[in-house]
């Protein structure tokens, strides 16, 4: 299944590829400030920045799977109009 994924991923048009990349990069760059709230949190008991941290870190995951699901379709759909 996940080598399936991959060749699939191989098999993407490279603009196609470029924009999934840095929704990636982006998505984790969210992960990481959404870790430091929470660490921050952690030190500090306030209970905004759980709330905060927990709320980035999903719609983190979110954009994550987004951008990969948007990303396949999309080169499908490139790929039958072509």
């Amino acid at each position: 299944m996940i080598s399936k994924i991959l060749e699939q991923f191989n098999n993407i048009d490279v603009d196609v590829k470029k924009i999934m990349i840095s929704g990636f990069k982006f998505s984790f760059i969210v992960t990481i400030i959404s870790g430091i709230i929470l660490f921050t949190y952690n030190l500090s008991f306030i209970p905004i920045l759980y709330h905060c941290g927990t709320k980035l870190f999903k719609i983190s995951l979110m954009f994550f799977t987004d951008f990969l699901i948007i990303g396949f379709g999309f080169d499908k759909i490139k790929k039958q109009m072509a």
